[in-house]
């Protein structure tokens, strides 16, 4: 009896450890600029996305659920994880194969979707914001408020308002753009908890390598 009892509390333990798989109220994509990840990050690690070959600006660092407060993660599915094709075939945006494993099974596994289809949707939301063309155009490091950033962003996407954008810092440099989409991917206004704007006035922001 003892033994039951035991199996029937780890079980239930097990399936509250992430909320339902499918349940969410609107989607963040969040752009990372990589020679800043790098910079901060990714010389170090010794990563790959940094070499030069690469020709990285702004990656897809993710497609996440969201609710109007909080947000999901780690969500029991019955959807199979992806094979290790399906993550490599992430890495011309996502920048590594290991990021969109970490980004499946935090995120995709609370999108109700399968591996195929939450990757599909991901690489199609990545594609239909437009990324200003004059970060590419930087030949040297420069100090920008982070509101340029927004602004830029605003300006190249009709239909997308200061409300559904906000751009993250993180020491001392212009770290993410996350952008609020419906399930139809339209930008919509973000969620409070979303909203973390950087008010840097001299971000730095890294050419591409």
């Amino acid at each position: 009896m003892r033994w039951v009892v035991l199996w029937a509390f780890s079980a239930v333990a097990a399936l509250a450890e992430g909320e339902k798989a499918g349940e969410f109220d609107y989607y963040v994509l969040s752009l990372s600029w990589s020679p800043n990840w790098c910079a901060r990050e990714g010389d170090a690690r010794g990563s790959d996305q940094c070499d030069a070959r690469h020709d990285h600006g702004w990656i897809l660092h993710g497609l996440w659920p969201q609710f109007h407060q909080g947000w999901p993660s780690y969500c029991p599915t019955p959807k199979a994880p992806p094979s290790r094709a399906m993550t490599r075939q992430m890495q011309d945006i996502q920048g590594s194969s290991g990021l969109a494993w970490h980004q499946w099974k935090k995120h995709g596994t609370c999108s109700g979707l399968s591996a195929v289809d939450y990757y599909a949707l991901s690489r199609q939301a990545y594609e239909r914001i437009n990324r200003p063309a004059v970060f590419r155009k930087l030949d040297k490091p420069v100090k920008l408020p982070a509101r340029v950033v927004e602004q830029a962003f605003v300006q190249a996407n009709p239909g997308l308002e200061p409300d559904m954008i906000t751009v993250t810092c993180n020491s001392g440099y212009i770290e993410e753009v996350r952008i609020c989409l419906s399930r139809e991917l339209d930008p919509v206004p973000c969620g409070r908890d979303v909203i973390r704007d950087c008010t840097a006035s001299d971000a730095v922001f890294d050419p591409i390598r």
